[in-house]
């Protein structure tokens, strides 16, 4: 997620720990609790790719989750895992010892707007919740283009829209709490990531691509969930609550305060009427 993020991933300022540590931990948080979105994903890529993919290019990928479920699908590949954070692919590397996989992953620790790493020709190539992040990414797919062996696959997962986890009228505070947060979080991004949300098939065929298929994955996770749940609400609820900091009236942000810091029974932690609702699209598209 991300890779990139889940990716949420926003761009790593040096110094900034605390946040790369909560970041992570996010990832990881949405890498568990969408991890039937994941797996299905990486079935249907499965299912397209055409032999089985030896070198498998992994770009922004976060702490790793989209890198070791590909790894676990194709008993013979490597990855190579691109991103500009040290303390992510630690984290990854960290992962892949524990599952006995070292030896199967090479990290890459580059910004992908910087220039092109040297990642040797790959089978398949991975980009989730990643593109929208880069300056230019109409060069980065020409260079993904490049590195692709003829027939090889690139898929492309983008978010449609941050996940929701909220009822509309909690209790407490104003109804409609997460949509004005939503709200004020896309005003306040508009010129940052232009391009989230973006339509790629378009972008994928102008590029050089053949693209094969687009399709849309719905998550919707309803009550009783799982305890990480309420982690993870908290956790992207968090990360809301920081990029909308005098965006949104002060009773606003009290209520989110109750839901993100309290242990009460109205925390995001205790709360019997989360949900998890989103929808991301994949894209796969081959070189010719």
């Amino acid at each position: 997620m991300t890779s990139h993020h889940a990716h949420h991933h926003d761009h790593h300022q040096a110094g900034a720990g605390t946040d790369e540590a909560a970041l992570a931990e996010l990832l990881d948080l949405d890498a568990e609790v969408l991890h039937a979105y994941l797996s299905d994903v990486i079935d249907w890529i499965g299912e397209r790719a055409a032999g089985r993919p030896r070198r498998i290019l992994d770009l922004g990928t976060g702490t790793g989750t989209g890198a070791l479920a590909l790894l676990r699908r194709f008993g013979a590949s490597e990855v190579v895992a691109v991103d500009t954070s040290a303390a992510m692919l630690d984290r990854l590397q960290d992962k892949a010892h524990e599952l006995g996989v070292a030896g199967r992953v090479r990290i890459i620790q580059a910004d992908l707007d910087a220039g092109w790493p040297d990642t040797g020709p790959v089978d398949l190539v991975w980009a989730s919740n990643s593109m929208h992040h880069m300056a230019d990414p109409d060069r980065v797919l020409a260079e993904v283009l490049a590195a692709l062996q003829p027939g090889g696959l690139l898929a492309v997962a983008e978010m449609d829209s941050f996940p929701r986890f909220l009822p509309d009228d909690l209790g407490i505070g104003r109804p409609g709490l997460e949509a004005r947060c939503h709200a004020a979080r896309d005003e306040a991004r508009g010129d940052e990531m232009p391009h989230l949300g973006s339509d790629w098939g378009p972008r994928l065929a102008k590029t050089g691509f053949a693209v094969e298929a687009g399709r849309p994955f719905v998550i919707d996770l309803e009550p009783p969930l799982p305890a990480r749940a309420g982690r993870y609400a908290q956790a992207s609820l968090q990360r809301l609550r920081s990029a909308i900091d005098g965006r949104i009236s002060a009773d606003d942000m009290a209520t989110l305060g109750v839901l993100l810091d309290g242990d009460g029974p109205a925390s995001v932690l205790h709360r019997d009427d989360l949900t998890v609702r989103g929808a991301r699209t994949v894209w796969i598209a081959r070189r010719g």
